[in-house]
């Protein structure tokens, strides 16, 4: 064999292969969506990871597939962006799913579930559990397709006008609560109300609302509530940890090229841990702002945690044997929190309370 020949044909197969790739990238479409946001550009950590599912996907595909992102109230209300979705008004949505339990409770287990896992455990599920396929067959009944896309881990209980001592303080109580969480406490005579971030302060001053609960420091203090309640409560125990969709129309999901499927997916997982990240170093901080201002700092009693448990679960069991959809999600579900439960309590509860614990007395010491 002609060793020149050899070498000069196989540098032309090697063009050929590099430009190939190039070649395909010239070919993908030029893609403009829109993306109804269910949070107010106050918001920068929570509307922002919207935006940075937007950000991710242009760098992604050298700029061809373009997502705009817009705030609530934009295009649709905030508490609107599923329909918005599912009717084709726009493209796609950033969201909380557990808006949506009225439509189906189900929506809950892509969002938050009282007293469920924490974010890690909720990312397992999602991500390795066979969570995402369960949901995948449910959003499908909704032409949606739902990515996880940011997460604002455990929430805290929100902001009260006076103070819960007994489970009686709960009855007849007005809050502001989204998702399951209004129907657990609706069991015990608390009047849930459902309303967006941007309309919560409002009804706080008025008093047409008792109490309120949002995220965590960080974007409560942004929105003021430290200014009508003074009461503020820990742990929102409906929101252990807080998984955040990036809602896509299923028809326009199908049109996209796979590279911009990837590229979207990647964005998102992206986002989760961005956002999480950033809720972790601006939470404490806020924290220490809003009690050194004179916020009263206070924890659920025991004796109200523990009847809201019960009242959850027997809602899950009630819910369970008359809705279909919600079962064949509770129970995968609740089989792999319990297993996750098991292990977290021999090395990452165990840890945890050890360190924190001797962080406390070091504290102290310094007094």
């Amino acid at each position: 064999m002609d060793r020149r020949g050899f070498i000069a044909g196989g540098a032309l197969a090697g063009s050929v292969a590099l430009a190939t790739p190039a070649l395909a990238q010239a070919a993908l479409p030029e893609i403009r969506w829109r993306c109804a946001s269910s949070f107010p550009k106050s918001l920068d950590t929570i509307y922002g990871a919207g935006e940075h599912v937007a950000k991710r996907v242009a760098a992604l595909t050298d700029g061809k597939f373009q997502i705009r992102v817009f705030a609530a109230g934009e295009l649709v209300p905030g508490l609107a962006v599923a329909d918005a979705v599912q009717g084709g008004t726009v493209e796609c949505a950033h969201t909380a799913s557990y808006y949506f339990v009225g439509k189906d409770p189900t929506f809950a287990f892509d969002g938050a579930v009282p007293f469920g896992m924490n974010m890690r455990q909720t990312s397992a599920w999602l991500n390795a559990g066979g969570g995402r396929e369960l949901l995948k067959d449910f959003f499908a009944g909704y032409n949606i397709v739902s990515l996880p896309a940011g997460n604002t881990g455990a929430q805290m209980g929100g902001w009260f006008r006076r103070e819960i001592k007994t489970v009686q303080d709960l009855n007849g109580l007005k809050m502001r609560i989204g998702g399951f969480a209004g129907n657990v406490l609706q069991k015990l005579g608390v009047v849930p109300q459902q309303i967006a971030g941007g309309d919560i302060y409002p009804s706080l001053e008025k008093g047409t609302i008792d109490a309120a609960e949002w995220v965590g420091p960080y974007d409560d203090e942004k929105l003021g509530f430290q200014r009508v309640a003074p009461f503020y409560y820990y742990p929102g125990w409906w929101e252990g940890a807080l998984n955040l969709s990036f809602y896509v129309g299923k028809s326009k999901w199908d049109e996209l090229p796979q590279q911009y499927k990837d590229a979207l997916e990647s964005a998102c997982r992206d986002s989760t841990i961005e956002t999480m990240a950033k809720y972790d170093v601006q939470n404490p901080q806020a924290l220490r702002r809003l009690v050194a201002a004179g916020t009263q700092l206070r924890p659920f009693p025991r004796e109200v945690m523990q009847a809201c448990y019960k009242a959850a679960f027997e809602l899950y069991d009630e819910t369970a044997a008359k809705n279909e959809n919600f079962r064949k999600v509770y129970e995968p579900w609740k089989a792999f929190r319990d297993s996750q439960f098991q292990w977290f309590r021999v090395a990452e509860s165990t840890f945890d309370n050890f360190v924190y614990f001797m962080h406390a007395q070091e504290q102290q010491q310094r007094r």
